[in-house]
């Protein structure tokens, strides 16, 4: 079973630059008390990092691919804003028990929590599925810190120089961490087998994912969840770490499991959950994504 794409390692001059650039921010940023850090990360990337790498071109072509009516202001800010919110994310990443500390009483919202209670106490494997919404790591953070047992699933880097201290700084919020692909597949169905719970997030371009509807557009997306959780009676719960209005705090929102399905079934059901959460918090997903990759066509997945 694959869990999605095999990351493209890069690592010429150009990526061995650009990680010393990055590091070199992110070390600045942390000398800096937790209150400032994570605004000033959020305004380097929103009004420096996003217009040189593109992003702001990137946010325009999503939003107008699934939503060409959106008011140009609505536009405008949120090429703003959704830089912000990943500046913020990558620094509170960073910030180790700066970070794990300020949620360690996050509050835990929606019909999820008592689901997830009765799955600890009982011992039965849960799926803690999320996105890059708000922050994806919160949700684990706030879990961690009230005695479950969160392992992570991620993504490699393309940056190889990039990949070690980011996977390190995962590794503070708690552990396991898991790579995508066939390398962390066993630890991540061990750990699932001993009653485990294991976040994954499955809003990225999957080239050998099955569309599903997002905003009203095919987008490719892994079954890798939903076929886990069919495979070892894993209970799918769509959970989301959504950014409160003073830019640092977190509400934790645990909704109801997904009900059982075929893997497509519940992967869609995910995938709709995560759009009605974006609906109300338009600055806090990711648009910068190729998410739809209109200029390719679509190919479902065979086999």
């Amino acid at each position: 079973m694959a869990l999605g794409n095999i990351t493209s390692v890069r690592k010429g001059p150009a990526e061995f630059a650009s990680n010393l650039v990055i590091r070199a921010l992110i070390a600045a940023a942390l000398a800096l008390p937790y209150r400032w850090r994570i605004p000033l990360a959020g305004w380097i990337v929103s009004r420096i990092v996003s217009p040189l790498a593109g992003y702001d071109k990137r946010i325009r072509e999503n939003l107008a691919h699934v939503m060409p009516d959106l008011p140009k202001a609505e536009v405008d800010r949120l090429v703003r804003q959704v830089p912000n919110n990943a500046g913020r994310t990558l620094i509170e990443i960073y910030s180790g028990t700066d970070f794990t500390a300020r949620f360690s009483d996050a509050p835990l919202t929606g019909p999820g929590v008592a689901t997830l209670e009765t799955a600890r106490d009982e011992g039965r494997p849960v799926l803690l599925v999320t996105a890059h919404f708000g922050n994806y790591d919160v949700p684990r953070a706030a879990l961690i810190a009230r005695g479950f047992r969160v392992g992570g699933l991620y993504r490699e880097m393309n940056n190889l120089y990039f990949n070690p201290h980011y996977v390190a700084a995962m590794e503070q919020i708690g552990t396991p961490v898991f790579p995508r692909g066939r390398k962390g597949l066993s630890g991540l169905i061990r750990f699932l087998r001993d009653g485990g719970m294991v976040g994954i997030l499955i809003d990225q371009y999957m080239r050998d994912g099955v569309p599903m509807d997002f905003f009203g557009q095919p987008a490719p997306t892994a079954l890798s969840a939903a076929e886990l959780a069919l495979k070892y009676n894993a209970l799918v719960v769509p959970i989301y770490g959504i950014r409160q209005p003073n830019g640092l705090d977190f509400e934790v929102v645990c909704e109801a499991p997904i009900p059982e399905g075929s893997a497509e079934d519940i992967t869609q059901a995910l995938t709709t959950s995560l759009e009605k959460q974006v609906r109300r918090h338009m600055d806090q997903w990711f648009w910068i994504h190729r998410r739809w990759k209109p200029d390719r066509k679509i190919r479902k997945r065979t086999g």
